[in-house]
């Protein structure tokens, strides 16, 4: 569970009048919605809403949540704007109802969280989609702790292949790789980074 400072770290970031992320949709989250029938989508720590616009123009079923009360303001502001509606909640990662068995798919970008809360997390994102359902993921990986431009200075909040294959033990991995690209993703994603994608389905 994120303590006060946490969530008022974050209400201050996402106050400020840039978006501090962009606008602009997860290049991997663009290229799954692209690719894939609109369905429902469930978009857990979506920040400032640029992937729940993304999708909703698409068609898709959008259910996001945050605790950054001002994170949801930004994501309901840019879809009014945009004509399209999403659902948007406020609650923690840990404390969310993942009903099972709803959903189509899940993004999880640059949600990082200690280990033994991510495995919790990331067990009940699997339980809460749909048979044939897919999860798409993208973060940063352990080795971006050696640089300055973006992600936790913890390696435990970072993620390495071995964690998602465990994590996604049962789903069928269709994409799981390490890169190292240039991010220029609003005001604190910017320059050379090393992420970490993965792409599974879950067994129908």
């Amino acid at each position: 569970m994120p303590t006060r400072k946490t969530v008022d770290d974050w209400n201050k970031r996402y106050s400020a009048e840039p978006y501090a992320y962009g606008k602009e949709p997860n290049g991997f989250f663009k290229e799954f919605i692209d690719s894939h029938e609109a369905g429902k989508l469930l978009l857990p720590a979506e920040g400032e809403g640029r992937n729940a616009l993304y999708a909703a123009k698409k068609g898709w079923d959008v259910l996001a949540f945050d605790f950054s009360e001002e994170g949801r303001k930004k994501a309901m502001k840019i879809t009014r704007e945009a004509g399209v509606k999403i659902r948007y909640d406020i609650s923690d990662l840990s404390q969310f109802h993942y009903t099972e068995g709803s959903f189509d798919a899940v993004g999880l970008f640059f949600v990082h969280m200690p280990s033994p809360m991510r495995e919790a997390v990331h067990q009940a994102v699997v339980n809460c989609l749909k048979p044939g359902g897919y999860l798409v993921l993208e973060a940063f990986n352990k080795r971006q702790v050696k640089k300055a431009n973006g992600g936790p200075n913890d390696t435990t909040y970072l993620f390495s292949m071995e964690d998602l294959q465990s994590d996604f033990l049962e789903m069928e991995i269709l994409v799981l790789e390490e890169l190292v690209q240039d991010y220029e993703t609003g005001i604190f994603h910017r320059g050379e980074s090393e992420t970490i994608r993965l792409l599974a389905r879950k067994a129908i």
